[in-house]
């Protein structure tokens, strides 16, 4: 039977268990480890999924594109926090799309998903990648496609995207909000061009009437 909600334990006691209890499962087949996991996202406690998204991060190295069936109907059923989210695609969904970025193109549908937290991992999936030197142009179509997005947290989701890309590729994040100050909104904004150079910083916010929402 499915419950739900917090056991109330801090996440790195959590993270400190998850990786105590793995130990057990080190040396099982890949489907028999999904299979727990999949029996902890059941239960709808966060530190569960909180274990489950671990371990199946742990086992990144033997997940193959055929997962990513999996992997998506398990964020469309189980998460449902922007915690779950990011924890889930910046890690193991997320490295399974960079190692595969063929997938990419089946993240494309999410920017149209009921579940706020579907649209916002559109662009968050796309973190683990730019943060190694891929998907800049998915990340751009990404923000383009989630633009106007009535949910901050879909908005904070392809801001933090555009942000990471920053890093490696502040010219080109420049260019684009610049491009869009008119329709971006504030808070996609500020996230995006938080960790560009300050000059950068102070030309993208040039053209941006003040208080603007």
């Amino acid at each position: 039977m499915d419950v739900s909600g917090y056991l109330g334990i801090a996440t790195p006691v959590v993270r400190r268990l998850s990786a105590r209890q793995y130990a057990d499962l080190r040396s099982r087949p890949l489907d028999d480890v999904l299979a727990v996991c999949e029996r902890l996202l059941k239960t709808r406690i966060y530190e569960c999924k909180t274990v489950a998204f671990d371990w199946a991060y742990r086992r990144r190295s033997s997940v193959g594109p055929d997962h990513f069936g999996v992997y998506e109907r398990w964020l469309r059923a189980y998460v449902d926090d922007w915690g779950d989210c990011d924890d889930f695609c910046v890690h193991a969904l997320g490295h399974l799309v960079h190692e595969h970025p063929e997938l990419v193109a089946r993240t494309v549908a999410w920017s149209d998903a009921p579940e706020w937290w579907v649209r916002r991992a559109a662009a968050v999936v796309l973190i683990y990648g730019l943060r190694r030197g891929s998907f800049l142009s998915d990340a751009f179509g990404a923000a383009d496609r989630l633009l106007e997005d009535r949910v901050d947290l879909v908005r904070k989701g392809y801001g933090w995207a555009l942000k990471e890309a920053g890093k490696r590729w502040p010219d080109d994040v420049l260019d684009f909000v610049v491009e869009r100050e008119s329709e971006m909104p504030r808070v996609a904004f500020r996230y995006a061009i938080e960790k560009l150079p300050a000059p950068m910083r102070t030309r993208a916010m040039s053209g941006r009437p003040a208080g603007e929402p």
